[in-house]
């Protein structure tokens, strides 16, 4: 009988792991990961941005856990060892249009407590000159990271404390009883007094094998990713990013500097055909069916069918997505775009076909499941770790 169990590698799941063997020393606690090895899936396949908070609704979980989580992240790359780049994010006006969302990405910025700086055409220029534009906005606190290795590294903090983890066991089935959560998985059973689950692209099923019904499904974008060529590594100093359109729910394609020198070109953001769906030719029936006959996921699909159908289009055409960037960056060409991993994001879909905004958790009385953790997940693994922490707290004590 252990004390915590807690599902998924990813770095919420080592995060939380470690917190909470840090606030309950004494407690037998197991990691189980269904892959044979962590980091796996969304979080050893994203762009690897420290983001600073700059697009978040003042005073929701991202915009607050992202802000802490920066500086969080900063200082345990800092106690462990571990390389980052506080390289800042310029957001690039590319006409007037943009210009004017800008301007309300200024004050957002403001509200969300950000140190940033108003550049117009020629302060962009001189900052970086390769990318054109009307006006940005520079944000000095955004950096760079490998979160896989962050997340090695909080594994081992979990082990060292005392922690077990358990790979290659695939969660197949829960049983929430009055004193204990038993825990199926594909080699073994186990049994825990509580849970946490920081499932990514599985975590409504998991709340379904605790007999709940979510009141969402979760829907996996494909984001697809080209790498410059190595001779193109200095063709900007920051991270770039266009001015997001606020009627679509992503950022659009940007250029990143990546931790080990190199820059990608990405992401854009396409349905997936699978849950874990990272090539094109990745389809699951079994997962399409259930996206297809969901009827939030169909509302969605409709509402943006437009932009959907030209970010396909680009999936399918390396001119269309160079056409995104070239918007910014002209001096690219076709030669420029680099075969690279895709990621696919977990995104949270309601029966009304609303893509839930925030952080989301879903809790019974002995278990506490991550819902909905998007981008900036990564960056605000400890603080959202920490309220995890926070709330399995709340459930020991209220059954003592």
């Amino acid at each position: 009988m252990y004390d915590f169990i807690i599902i998924g590698g990813g770095i919420l799941g080592m995060s939380t792991a470690m917190q909470l063997k840090d606030a309950y020393p004494e407690k037998r606690m197991l990691l189980l990961e269904k892959e044979d090895g962590p980091a796996r899936h969304q979080t050893g396949h994203n762009s690897g941005v420290i983001h600073a908070g700059v697009y978040y609704t003042p005073g929701s979980l991202k915009a607050r856990f992202c802000l802490e989580g920066n500086r969080a992240t900063k200082a345990f790359c800092e106690t462990h060892g571990i390389a980052y780049d506080s390289c800042g994010k310029l957001l690039v006006a590319t006409n007037e249009v943009e210009l004017g969302r800008m301007k309300a990405l200024w004050e957002r910025t403001e509200a969300n407590g950000l140190e940033r700086e108003w550049l117009d055409a020629g302060a962009l220029a001189e900052r970086e000159p390769n990318i054109t534009g009307v006006g940005g906005i520079f944000v000095p606190s955004s950096g760079i990271v490998d979160y896989a290795e962050v997340t090695r590294a909080m594994a081992a903090e979990f082990e060292r404390r005392g922690g077990e983890i358990r790979y290659s066991r695939e969660v197949t089935g829960l049983d929430e009883r009055r004193q204990e959560v038993v825990v199926t998985t594909t080699t073994e059973t186990f049994s825990s007094r509580y849970l946490v689950s920081c499932s990514g692209l599985m975590a409504d099923r998991v709340v379904r094998m605790l007999g709940q019904t979510p009141s969402f499904t979760i829907c996996p974008f494909r984001g697809e990713y080209f790498q410059l060529p190595e001779h193109r590594n200095a063709i900007v100093n920051h991270l770039i990013y266009p001015i997001p359109d606020p009627s679509m729910p992503f950022l659009g394609v940007h250029l990143t500097r990546m931790i080990d020198g190199s820059v990608t070109v990405g992401p854009n953001a396409v349905l997936a055909l699978a849950r874990e769906g990272y090539r094109k030719r990745d389809v699951s029936a079994a997962d399409l069916v259930g996206m297809v006959s969901h009827p939030g996921i169909l509302k969605v699909l409709w509402r943006h069918l437009g932009p959907g159908m030209r970010e396909m289009k680009n999936s399918l055409s390396r001119r269309g997505y160079l056409e995104e960037v070239r918007k910014y960056c002209p001096s690219l060409t076709l030669d420029d775009l680099k075969p690279y991993p895709a990621g696919v994001r977990a995104q949270a879909v309601t029966r009304d076909g609303k893509l839930v905004d925030d952080f989301l958790f879903v809790n019974t009385p002995r278990t506490i499941n991550v819902g909905n953790a998007p981008s900036p997940a990564a960056t605000s693994a400890l603080p959202i770790g920490a309220h995890i922490v926070a709330k399995v707290r709340e459930q020991v004590d209220s059954q003592r």
